[in-house]
């Protein structure tokens, strides 16, 4: 059985990172993706430590990254692998909680482009990739905040709640693929640097870690 090629976007920390390394214990080609270096490059020894399926590592900026670097993406992974057989949107930004009144124009745009933008265009470059699989899966992480307008949200917020209609827009016009799923994974409250930001006070006791809500991942 030929093994799945797998792309795991914030896979350099928290949820993304478990995942990661799940994955490439399951046999998975797995592909990194993140803009921190080290972070990578720390879930990449990991991994061979735990003497897991080697992963591929993608230093990508989705912040600022350009139509043409996720097709060059797309064409590397056809190149390498011939097909792509799970794509997960993880990657987040929510760049703390502020009124929408004092919200910064440029953190706007930035939170947008990680949140949502980056999913779609990744998830268009990706298609043809997804295609070839014989069983494929997109996979988004959501949130509650996405499902109803909450005060200081935001960005983070509004880039949540178009990201799961985009996910039930992709899913109805997927259905003529039977051979790809589209799947929405709300991980909860999980003990993560990003959660931390925003939450300095909250009790760490209290949260799951990224490795106890990797099952949601592995069971759809």
């Amino acid at each position: 059985m030929a093994s799945m090629v797998t792309l795991i976007t914030g896979a350099a920390n928290g949820i993304g990172r478990a995942v990661a390394i799940k994955y490439c214990q399951l046999g998975h080609k797995v592909i990194l993706l993140d803009y921190d270096l080290k972070g990578l490059e720390n879930t990449y020894d990991y991994i061979l430590q735990q003497k897991h399926t080697q992963p591929t590592i993608y230093p990508l900026n989705l912040a600022n990254a350009a139509e043409k670097d996720y097709s060059d993406l797309a064409k590397n992974i056809h190149d390498e692998f011939g097909k792509l057989d799970c794509l997960i949107h993880n990657a987040a930004l929510i760049g703390g909680l502020t009124p929408i009144a004092q919200y910064k124009v440029e953190l706007w745009y930035k939170i947008l482009q990680v949140n949502l933008n980056s999913c779609f265009l990744l998830t268009q470059n990706c298609l043809p990739l997804l295609k070839k699989s014989n069983n494929a899966k997109i996979i988004f992480t959501i949130d509650t905040v996405g499902t109803k307008g909450t005060a200081f949200w935001g960005a983070y917020g509004v880039a949540k709640a178009g990201l799961i209609n985009f996910a039930e827009i992709l899913a109805d016009e997927l259905e003529i693929y039977p051979n790809i799923k589209v799947h929405t994974i709300d991980p909860g409250a999980v003990k993560t640097t990003m959660r931390a930001q925003i939450f300095p006070g909250e009790s760490q006791a209290e949260l799951l870690a990224p490795e106890d809500v990797v099952s949601q991942f592995i069971n759809l």
